[in-house]
């Protein structure tokens, strides 16, 4: 089952159960205690729940009819690095000085795990990701993110776009907050799968389009196989020691990047599919 967070054209904002091409609204109203989407995810049965908001006359509302936004309400979004090899030796390439330590995260017993944004720095499908006016070197990352309520535990999936800025990173690692945080620096949507059955790693599948002019001007695809740590283990470092009374998305690493002689430009368009989820596209601005 997906959840979305969706605008009909009269401007009301909704929760809504997502199916082919279509969604069907949820009644709230029909339980005190929940007013959003998180109230729902962080339930304790979260596809139970959704199926009793699911009126039986609630009709069918086509996607042309609507917009998703991004499905976040109060979360923090944090983000894990070098969990794919592909993503080691970017990392390393891109930063002489920080090789090293970029090749030791990889096999350690303890991830990389960094802030990424806060709601108001997220952009839903078809809003602007952002390229850093400072930044000659930037790039998308598409990542496979977990929906992780209060008390821990994985409840959905959605797709993420890490925007970073390789050249900012590269010159110094102590500059990643700088390379990663910022305005219109994450992407996420356009739903949230329900994680109420096991994952099925190869058939993940991850496919990153970027399109220039209406060309396209780059491809690359991966799945969770090639995941370095399990997505159990991911969350669960990010709860030791920490508290998370909104609950978190958590991206959990590239494992597609852009050759090194690649940067997005202003008016690019991102595309980030993945499996069972859908697909997650955001214009890129520069300025």
């Amino acid at each position: 089952m997906k959840l979305a967070k969706i605008r009909l054209n009269d401007g009301s904002l909704h929760v809504a159960a997502v199916h082919a091409n279509a969604v069907q609204v949820l009644d709230l109203t029909q339980v005190s205690s929940c007013h959003s989407l998180s109230d729902i995810l962080h339930s304790e049965d979260p596809a139970g729940l959704a199926r009793f908001l699911l009126r039986p006359d609630s009709q069918l509302i086509p996607f042309d009819d609507l917009q998703f936004m991004a499905p976040i309400d109060a979360q923090e979004v944090w983000a894990a690095g070098v969990t794919y090899k592909r993503s080691q030796i970017a990392r390393m390439e891109e930063s002489e000085s920080g090789a090293s330590h970029y090749d030791k995260v990889y096999d350690a017993d303890r991830p990389e795990l960094f802030m990424k944004a806060t709601p108001g720095r997220v952009s839903g499908p078809g809003q602007p990701v952002r390229v850093r006016s400072d930044s000659q070197w930037s790039v998308p990352e598409p990542e496979f993110t977990l929906v992780i309520n209060p008390r821990g535990k994985i409840v959905g999936y959605t797709i993420g776009n890490d925007m970073s800025a390789r050249d900012i990173e590269g010159e110094n690692p102590l500059y990643l907050p700088q390379a990663k945080v910022y305005r219109q620096c994450a992407g996420l949507g356009p739903c949230v799968l329900l994680a109420d059955r096991p994952l099925d790693l190869p058939g993940t599948q991850i496919e990153l389009i970027i399109e220039r002019s209406g060309q396209e001007v780059f491809k690359g695809t991966t799945d969770l196989t090639q995941l370095h740590r399990t997505v159990e283990e991911l969350a669960g470092w990010l709860f030791r020691e920490s508290e998370f009374p909104n609950g978190a998305f958590l991206m959990t690493g590239t494992g597609i990047v852009p050759n090194d002689d690649f940067t997005l430009e202003n008016g690019d368009i991102v595309a980030i599919t993945v499996a069972g989820i859908g697909t997650l596209i955001n214009p890129v601005v520069k300025d």
